[in-house]
């Protein structure tokens, strides 16, 4: 079970941090990944994590403004959005894979609910 938190409504400029937390003892098998929705529109890709954390891969519109993290130990998986954008505003959804890389959320096996993020300007 995938449960995200730290959603909420920041000003254009702002930062937010997601955090997702894991349940079950396999949580360091997994990759993790990011993706978001915006009303109207299809789920798109926004980062992803390899096992260990070592490698990271983001999507063109939020590198260089967007971290993502994970701690094995804590279960978690953490987003830092940072310059956020009114184009940021969506609900976004953490996920685990057990391939590293993809951006293609068929790929990912388990989903959270999802947490809301609004960017006014």
């Amino acid at each position: 079970q995938l449960v995200e938190s730290g959603g909420g409504l920041v000003q254009a400029g702002g930062s937010l941090r997601l955090s997702c937390a894991a349940s079950g003892s396999t949580f360091s098998s997994y990759a993790m990944g990011w993706f978001r929705q915006a009303p109207g529109k299809e789920r798109e890709f926004v980062a992803a994590i390899s096992w260990s954390g070592g490698s990271t891969y983001y999507a063109d519109s939020v590198k260089g403004r967007f971290t993502i993290s994970r701690d094995n130990a804590k279960n978690t998986v953490y987003l830092q959005m940072n310059s956020l954008k009114p184009e940021d505003t969506a609900v976004y959804y953490c996920a685990a894979s057990a391939l590293y890389g993809s951006s293609l959320s068929g790929d990912y096996d388990y989903w959270g609910q999802g947490t809301q993020v609004t960017v006014s300007s």
